[in-house]
């Protein structure tokens, strides 16, 4: 398990006195003041998290060495990271995305499909980038339960439900 997670990042300057746009990736947006320092994410730069106001896209802050827009600016795309176990625990049935990323994913029979490359949440729910030896093209599985009924970080792998890509003849289904 990685020892630091993604909980945000820089979205640019705001105002003039070096302020920040902050898009926090947490499930609730302003919880991300709570689990500092928050890192830069080859470790070298800390910072403190005061937040200021909400702002269009995102949050406004201070952060800890930031005192003029440029510097702000400057800082635009870093990504910021918190340490493990600053981070609340998980229910059971919950993972954060760094968990998933690199684990093996086999069907029920035990046949390795690939690996997970990515995670992604649009707002609908999460999905599974999946890619592996042998595959045309990624698997974009959806994280629910019917299609990913287990989950075992310790081992090391997924088993997936996937649908039947064999399926696509390229008729509509009925």
């Amino acid at each position: 398990m990685a020892e630091r997670i993604c909980v945000g990042a820089i979205a640019g300057a705001f105002g003039v006195r070096g302020e920040v746009r902050l898009k926090s990736f947490t499930s609730e947006p302003n919880d991300i003041a709570n689990y500092g320092p928050l890192w830069s994410e080859d470790g070298k730069r800390s910072f403190t998290v005061r937040l200021t106001r909400p702002v269009t896209g995102g949050l406004g802050a201070r952060l800890s060495g930031v005192g003029t827009r440029e510097d702000a600016e400057a800082l635009k795309g870093v990504t910021l990271w918190a340490d493990r176990d600053k981070l609340p625990s998980l229910p059971d049935d919950e993972f954060y995305h760094t968990d998933l990323i690199g684990l093996s994913v086999y069907d029920a029979g035990g046949v390795l499909i690939g690996k997970v490359r990515a995670v992604y949440d649009h707002g609908a729910g999460d999905i599974l980038e999946i890619f592996g030896p042998g595959r045309k093209q990624t698997l974009m599985l959806p994280f629910t339960r019917a299609f990913v009924p287990t989950v075992d970080i310790a081992a090391g792998r997924i088993i997936a439900d996937p649908p039947d890509e064999d399926d696509d003849d390229g008729e509509p289904l009925e």
